[in-house]
């Protein structure tokens, strides 16, 4: 099991990175098309903002808090009830998925082909957030695949997420669960 948290934790730690990465092209579009300076050839200078990045900025908050949650869960073999259940796990995955999906194909439909434009610095900015849209839906999409193949082969949907099913080595709202005393 430790072998298969190791990796659950380092794909979520992959995913709370490309999620800040992705914050941030987000935050700096939504910056650039709110604040255009006159004479701007973007929209004959009129401050405007893309509604998908503002997605795009919202599933990436949402997976940094995901992700460091899920982190703690399994690293400190906490449990919070059904949230912090392999259940809960695919739930929340599955709802950034479909945010990361929707984001990823609607900003590709959008700036896909922008090749022609590579001499400005925004057209660089929305091709690299378009990717980083695309390397998170893969992140999550992978975290969903072992979650539910780690649940499936343990029958653990509704179990704690951690993995670790000996009350001794289990903790509920903050205080251990019959721990001995002499540590095993």
């Amino acid at each position: 099991m430790a072998t298969r948290n190791a990796l659950r934790v380092g794909l979520y730690v992959l995913l709370w990175l490309f999620s800040a990465v992705l914050l941030g092209l987000a935050a700096t579009r939504i910056h650039y098309t709110l604040r255009l300076p006159p004479g701007d050839p973007l929209n004959n200078g009129n401050s405007f903002y893309d509604p998908i990045v503002a997605e795009l900025l919202v599933a990436s908050l949402l997976a940094l808090f995901w992700s460091s949650f899920i982190i703690h869960v399994i690293h400190k073999s906490r449990d919070y009830g059904r949230i912090s259940s392999f259940a809960g796990e695919l739930l929340g995955l599955l709802c950034l998925f479909a945010l990361y999906l929707v984001g990823a194909a609607i900003a590709s439909m959008y700036w896909g082909a922008l090749f022609w434009c590579h001499a400005f610095w925004q057209c660089r900015v929305l091709t690299v957030l378009v990717a980083f849209a695309w390397m998170c839906w893969a992140l999550v999409l992978a975290l969903v695949f072992v979650s539910a193949m780690l649940a499936a082969t343990n029958r653990a949907y509704m179990r704690p997420l951690h993995g670790r099913y000996d009350a001794r080595d289990s903790f509920f709202q903050g205080t251990p669960k019959g721990r001995r005393a002499w540590g095993f």
